[in-house]
């Protein structure tokens, strides 16, 4: 074994030897992913550990027979799995009108990612009742908005992090090889979750919420992570939805995936078709992302 890839990174063959005597060396996982950062040198751009990474990746290990991790130091996550998927709940009298009857909308951003807050509990619950693919934790950078009314009512959530590794129409659509997608991936941020509430019916709220959402992050992002993105990523799964409020919102539809996933060689498991669509942040995207040929 050369080397394997999680999260956007390389793992040698003497690095994974070091992240297995972590594993045996140190009490809990906080501790093993802090030190596997440390030790790698694995940081984000603005010089903070990737410690959420670093505990994604260390999962991924463990699911490949690389290494043993010490049970979770909560035992009431010692049998979870992602993604998490809860039923419906009470849903509250339909909000029927249109935008100028609701007087716009705000974008409220989550302060804190701290599982106990009130605000993260809420967002995730949400996702896991009403969104086809369930709650699973974000990855690496990110932030998780609020779609609410004047009135503080919650009409929809959003949620970015990590762009996906490699995407062959998204690297031909920018001009990426993969030396410069390695460099420059984190200037590219995924738009993992969208959900407009089952119970709100207010025509083309979608794209506006996304106009608004294209706006703002830019300024969220380098506030939170000290760097400027230059272009979101989402994926559309085809005969699921249209990606009409995505088009009406000016993202770009430029091609779709191959239907398998990331670390899968062979093409034995199948996965839906998606769309992907990009939104450029900035008139000079491509220069900023480092394009080597347009």
């Amino acid at each position: 074994m050369s080397g394997v890839r999680y999260c956007g990174r390389t793992f040698s063959t003497a690095e994974i030897e070091l992240i297995a005597d972590l594993c045996r060396r140190l009490p809990h996982r906080l501790a093993i992913s802090r030190a596997l950062c440390e030790q790698l040198d694995w940081r984000r751009p603005d010089g903070r550990l990737r410690d959420m990474s670093a505990r994604v990746a260390l999962l991924r290990m463990e699911r490949d027979g690389l290494l043993q991790l010490p049970p979770p130091t909560n035992a009431s996550n010692a049998n979870s799995r992602w993604p998490l998927r809860l039923p419906p709940g009470p849903q509250p009298p339909e909000v029927t009108c249109d935008l100028a009857t609701l007087g716009g909308i705000e974008l409220r951003l989550l302060q804190r990612r701290h599982s106990k807050d009130r605000d993260t509990r809420l967002w995730n619950e949400l996702i896991a009742r009403y969104h086809y693919l369930g709650y699973s934790p974000l990855p690496g950078a990110q932030l998780r908005y609020f779609i609410e009314s004047p009135k503080d009512q919650i009409l929809g959530l959003f949620g970015f992090g990590a762009a996906a590794w490699k995407c062959q129409p998204r690297d031909s659509f920018i001009g990426w090889d993969a030396d410069t997608r390695q460099a420059n991936l984190h200037l590219v941020v995924g738009n993992a979750r969208f959900l407009i509430l089952p119970w709100v019916r207010i025509p083309h709220l979608a794209s506006a919420a996304l106009g608004r959402l294209a706006r703002r992050l830019p300024t969220d992002w380098e506030a939170a992570y000290c760097y400027r993105p230059a272009l979101l990523e989402t994926f559309v799964e085809a005969g699921r939805f249209q990606g009409t409020s995505y088009r009406a919102a000016n993202w770009l539809c430029v091609g779709q995936t191959q239907g398998r996933g990331k670390l899968d060689r062979f093409n034995q498991f199948a996965l839906p078709v998606k769309h992907v669509y990009l939104y450029p942040l900035a008139p000079d995207f491509r220069s900023r992302l480092g394009a080597v040929t347009r």
